[in-house]
C-alpha cells in the first residue's frame, strides 16, 4: 500500500520532481531535479494564477538557459501522469528543439520509479501516450503553418516563440484549439528577437492588468552557473550604479565578472559586446526587446525620439504604399508631410483590385501630390489600375533596380533605406507614428558592405529566417522617398559581421 508521504509527494509537483524526476546537468549527469532559483520563481507566479483563475495562461521572457523549459517539460509530464484526459503538445521554432525538448519527457518516463504510472502505449519520435490515463504528448514545429491544428491540447508549451516563422499562423490554428477550460495551460517563452514581432506583442499584452496573459521576466543572474571569481575586482562606474540597481534582486560581484567576461568573449570593442550582451542576458525586459544583431541599419535611439516628436506638418503629401495579399504580410499605407510621417495603416486579405479602389478613395480624399507604389510582383497590378484610371500622381517604384548613386548603395531599396535613415538621423527634429510594430520595423535590418563597396541591406527572406515579420510599415515609409530628400547624409560605418550573421544578404 502506498504510504501517505508519498502519496503527498505524488500530489505535490514540486516534491515529485524532487523525488522522482531525472534531469541531466551541462556535464550530462543524471540528477534528481531541484528547483533553482528562477524555477522556483516561475513556479509560484503560475501557481498564483492557476489558484485565481483555475487556468494558466504565461509569457515569459527569459536570458539563455535558466531552466524555464525544463521545468515546463517536468510540469506537464507531471500533470499527464497523474491526471486522466491530459494532453500536451510542444512547438518549437526548429527540429532539434523539438527533439530536445521532448527528449526530456521521455527521460523522465524512462528513469521513472516502476509502478508509479502505466507504461505507454505509444512511444516514438513525435509521440508518448498512456492509453489507460488518456493523456500523452505531441510535438510539432514552427516552420509548418498548420502544424497542431488538428490537435485536442489542454497543455501547451511554445518555446522560443520569437523565432517562429509563422507566429500569426500559429495564434489563430493551434492556440485556437486549446480551450478556456479549467486546468488548461498555455505557456510560451522566448528569449527576445527585437520588437514587433508576435512575441513582444504578446509580452505587452500580458502587461495590462486586463490580459489574460501575465508576463514575467526572468533575468540572468538568477542563474548560479553566470559568475565568476571576483576576488580584486574593482568595480567600474556602470557596475557600480547596476549594483545598485539590482543588487537587492540578487546581482553579485561575481555575476558581473562573469558579465566583463562574456562581453569581451562577444567583441574586443566593449560598447558592441555590453549590447550584445544586454540582449542575450538582459537585466530588465527593455533591454532584451532589442536588435538581436548588431550591425543594425537604423539604431533605435534615432526612432525613439521621432516617435516623441511633435513637428509642424510642411510640403507636399506623399504616400507609400507596400503591397501585399500573401497571409503572412499586409498591405501598409503611410502618409508623409516634409518631417512629419503619419496615419500609417495595415490592411489584410484585400486583393489588388480592392487595394487599388482603397488606394483610390485616399487620392480623392487627401488629394497627395505622389503615390509611390512597390511595383515588384502584385504591387505593379495595382499601378497600372490606377493609371488606367488617370491618376497620373501614382508612380510604380521598382525596388530591386539598380540605385541611382550606384557607388553607395547595391539596389534602391538599399538607397530608399539610406534615405530615410537619413532623414530620421537629421539635426531637426522628424515625427513617425509612435507605435511599437513600426519602431521594430525600422530597427530590423542588418547591413553589409558587399566586395565592390557597395552598401546592401538585409532581405525579407532573411528576416523571416530569424523570426521576424516583414517590414512592410517601414518600407512603406521608405518609398515615400522616392522623389527624392536632401537631406544631411551621413557615415554609415559598416562593422565586420559576427559568425551568426554571415550566412545574411545572400
Amino acid at each position: 500500500m502506498i504510504s501517505q508521504a508519498k502519496l503527498d509527494s505524488i500530489r505535490d509537483f514540486q516534491k515529485f520532481a524532487e523525488r522522482f524526476l531525472i534531469v541531466k546537468d551541462k556535464a550530462g549527469v543524471k540528477k534528481y531535479f531541484t528547483f533553482n532559483r528562477a524555477q522556483s520563481y516561475l513556479h509560484e507566479r503560475l501557481a498564483r494564477q492557476k489558484e485565481s483563475t483555475g487556468r494558466v495562461r504565461a509569457c515569459i521572457l527569459k536570458g539563455r538557459q535558466q531552466g524555464c523549459s525544463t521545468y515546463i517539460q517536468a510540469r506537464f509530464f507531471h500533470q499527464i501522469i497523474t491526471s486522466r484526459g491530459k494532453k500536451a503538445f510542444i512547438l518549437t521554432h526548429d527540429k532539434e528543439a523539438t527533439n530536445n525538448l521532448f527528449n526530456m519527457a521521455k527521460r523522465f518516463n524512462e528513469n521513472l520509479e516502476p509502478g508509479l504510472c502505466p507504461k505507454p502505449n505509444t512511444d516514438n519520435a513525435k509521440e508518448l501516450n498512456f492509453k489507460q490515463l488518456d493523456s500523452g504528448y505531441a510535438i510539432g514545429t514552427a516552420g509548418n503553418k498548420a502544424v497542431g491544428r488538428s490537435q485536442t491540447v489542454q497543455l501547451f508549451h511554445g518555446s522560443e516563440v520569437a523565432f517562429w516563422a509563422f507566429a500569426e499562423d500559429h495564434s489563430k490554428g493551434i492556440l485556437q484549439a486549446i480551450s478556456n477550460e479549467p486546468g488548461t495551460e498555455i505557456i510560451l517563452e522566448s528569449t527576445a528577437n527585437g520588437i514587433g514581432n508576435y512575441f513582444h506583442e504578446r509580452w505587452l499584452s500580458g502587461m495590462s492588468p486586463d490580459s489574460e496573459y501575465q508576463s514575467i521576466f526572468l533575468p540572468w543572474y538568477w542563474n548560479d552557473e553566470y559568475s565568476h571569481n571576483s576576488e580584486n575586482m574593482h568595480l567600474s562606474d556602470e557596475e557600480e550604479y547596476l549594483v545598485s540597481q539590482y543588487g537587492k534582486n540578487g546581482l553579485t560581484n561575481d555575476n558581473l565578472s562573469w558579465r566583463r567576461l562574456k562581453i569581451n568573449e562577444f567583441s574586443k570593442d566593449f560598447d558592441a559586446g555590453r549590447e550584445r550582451f544586454n540582449v542575450e542576458y538582459p537585466f530588465n525586459s527593455i533591454e532584451a526587446f532589442k536588435n538581436p544583431i548588431h550591425n543594425v541599419f537604423i539604431n533605435s535611439k534615432y526612432v525613439e525620439f521621432a516617435r516623441a516628436a511633435k513637428v509642424d506638418m510642411g510640403s507636399k503629401l506623399i504616400i507609400g504604399v507596400d503591397v501585399a495579399i500573401s497571409d503572412r504580410d499586409r498591405t501598409a499605407i503611410i502618409r508623409r508631410k516634409g518631417r512629419c510621417a503619419y496615419n500609417l495603416e495595415r490592411v489584410s486579405h484585400l486583393n489588388t483590385m480592392e487595394i487599388a479602389g482603397r488606394v483610390k478613395r485616399i487620392i480623392t480624399e487627401e488629394k497627395p501630390d505622389k503615390v509611390y507604389i512597390d511595383c515588384i510582383g502584385i504591387g505593379a497590378g495595382v499601378v497600372d489600375r490606377l493609371n488606367e484610371m488617370g491618376y497620373d500622381c501614382v508612380e510604380g517604384v521598382n525596388v530591386a533596380r539598380s540605385a541611382n548613386d550606384k557607388e553607395r548603395y547595391k539596389n534602391q531599396r538599399a538607397e530608399l533605406w539610406g534615405d530615410m535613415r537619413d532623414w530620421l538621423y537629421q539635426d531637426m527634429p522628424v515625427q513617425i507614428p509612435d507605435e511599437d510594430t513600426l519602431h521594430g520595423e525600422l530597427c530590423s535590418l542588418g547591413f553589409k558592405e558587399n566586395s565592390n563597396g557597395q552598401v546592401q541591406i538585409e532581405s525579407k527572406d532573411d528576416l523571416r529566417a530569424r523570426g521576424l515579420p516583414s517590414p512592410d510599415g517601414a518600407d512603406a515609409l521608405c518609398l515615400t522617398f522616392a522623389g527624392g530628400f536632401h537631406g544631411v547624409q551621413t557615415a554609415i560605418e559598416v562593422p565586420k559581421l559576427m559568425p551568426h550573421e554571415r550566412g545574411m544578404f545572400r
